[in-house]
């Protein structure tokens, strides 16, 4: 019987592209010592940089000073960005009206995800999601990164119930899918067209409201 759904965070519920290339253009246009490099190749050399998340912005931001010969320390870009991001947060379409349809179904929730503990705890409240989620792990407090399985196990225990009752959804094939199938959870994986489908899961969605189906069928 399904009594839990799992979420990651970054390009699963937060649409993290979108929220990330608003945050530039706004700090492109505070930060006055890369105002002479054009605007869209100082972004596109951000985004190719961050790798979609999986490079820390110290780097991204030692890179960009270097390249663009900016007057201006990567401590201070750095501080920007981990104060000011949240503010640029949005949400999938349809975010609320699924998540108040699985509380509906008695669901218990959870997130899974990595990154640091202040900067993810506020980007969640950001998004307004914070009090739908019964568990939020973030890898940074727990010591443990997907796809670590412990960081799964430990969830499913502090939710009490087990993998075969819940069902795990992401958008990164081995972090998420890969990782929640090996402990023997279901998996729902959020297309995102930089990535191959992995084979391993269960469902494909496109949308967020996609999962009321799902969890009706399965329920």
């Amino acid at each position: 019987m399904l009594r839990a759904i799992i979420f990651d965070l970054d390009g699963t519920l937060l649409d993290r592209d979108t929220s990330l290339l608003d945050f530039i253009y706004k700090q492109y246009e505070r930060v006055t010592a890369f105002h002479h490099v054009d605007v869209q190749d100082y972004a596109e050399r951000f985004i190719a940089l961050d790798q979609r998340g999986y490079v820390w912005k110290d780097k991204v931001y030692q890179t960009l000073i270097e390249e663009f010969k900016a007057n201006i320390t990567w401590e201070e870009l750095l501080q920007d960005y981990t104060e000011k991001f949240q503010y640029h947060c949005k949400g999938f379409p349809h975010l609320v009206e699924m998540l108040d349809f699985l509380r509906a179904q008695g669901m218990k929730l959870a997130i899974i995800t990595n990154g640091y503990e202040e900067f993810q705890a506020n980007n969640i409240r950001a998004l307004g999601i914070e009090d739908y989620f019964d568990v939020i792990m973030i890898s940074e407090r727990e010591g443990l990164r997907k796809p670590d399985p412990e960081i799964f196990r430990r969830t499913l225990e502090l939710l009490g119930v087990t993998a075969e009752d819940s069902i795990y959804v992401g958008d990164h094939p081995i972090n998420d899918v890969v990782a929640s199938r090996k402990v023997g959870m279901q998996a729902i994986w959020k297309k995102d067209l930089y990535y191959e489908q992995p084979s391993e899961a269960n469902w494909v969605i496109d949308h967020l409201l996609e999962i009321r189906k799902i969890v009706s069928e399965v329920h």
